[in-house]
């Protein structure tokens, strides 16, 4: 996992190399049910809307989230891009951030598919957000990333090289 920033806008990008298909990948990743299933618990993640059919570009998904100190976030993304089996791309439409793009790739690669996550954010508050960036969000995001490659390992194992 990697995090970089050019001026207010951060960028979190991470890799995992996964023992399944091209098929299996896309099948559970762009499933929007799914993601409850690889979100920390103590988020008490809900789809409340927007996520009864297969991923398409114009989607939108309503969640209720809980990231910190027990107050539920209303979360709204649009799912803007898909390319069946190769990428799709979902942003923030009204949430906590004031600017959320997360790009999700897949691969094939010898003995399983590589998945590529690169989100550009910006946090919302200007200069306080700015300041509680290194301290709660980049941390926050951290745990969240480490605990969905924790969870895809355990769903799906590792690639034995």
């Amino acid at each position: 996992m990697k995090f970089s920033s050019k001026g207010i806008v951060y960028r979190l990008s991470s890799k995992q190399q996964l023992p399944i298909t091209i098929d299996q990948a896309w099948e559970f990743l762009s499933n929007p049910a799914n993601l409850k299933e690889i979100t920390p618990k103590y988020m008490s993640f809900d789809i409340v809307s927007g996520a009864d059919r297969p991923m398409f570009a114009g989607q939108i998904i309503q969640y209720i989230v809980t990231p910190i100190l027990g107050i539920k976030t209303t979360w709204v993304t649009e799912i803007t891009h898909v390319v069946d089996k190769e990428y799709f791309v979902d942003e923030q439409r009204f949430g906590p951030y004031a600017l959320w793009h997360h790009k999700h790739f897949i691969k094939e690669i010898d003995g399983g598919v590589e998945m590529e996550d690169i989100i550009d954010y910006k946090v919302s508050l200007g200069f306080l957000g700015r300041l509680v960036h290194p301290i709660l969000v980049k941390p926050k995001l951290t745990e969240i990333f480490n605990y969905r490659t924790k969870k895809l390992v355990d769903l799906f194992g590792v690639i034995n090289k």
